[in-house]
């Protein structure tokens, strides 16, 4: 799969809108449309790097569909998945969530 088909591809997973990640990114929603339609263009490195991070993603795995196991900034896809479940809770339900990690995080000391 290339670029545009994984870039799709995470989109779907963390149901995301193009919108969205045009929002997050700085990027215009008509130049990822761009991305990700029947001519597929390649992002300049600059725009690659900039939908990566809004996607919490590494621009290898974009391109490739494969992560570097070295890059320790990429999340796996289950921290990714916690991650996506952690924004869709309220506010109040968050500050649990955190509360729940910093006894975990204390027990363990």
């Amino acid at each position: 799969m290339g670029f545009k088909e994984n870039l799709r591809s995470e989109l779907t997973f963390q149901d995301m809108l193009v919108k969205e990640l045009a929002a997050q990114s700085g990027i215009s929603k008509s130049t990822l449309d761009n991305y990700l339609g029947v001519r597929g263009y390649m992002p300049s490195a600059e725009a690659a790097v900039k939908i990566a991070q809004a996607l919490g993603v590494s621009v290898e795995y974009l391109v490739t569909g494969e992560e570097n196991s070295s890059d320790k900034n990429v999340l796996g896809p289950e921290i990714r998945s916690l991650v996506q479940n952690f924004k869709l809770l309220n506010e109040e339900d968050r500050r649990m969530v955190i509360s729940i990690l910093h006894l975990f995080r204390n027990k363990r000391k």
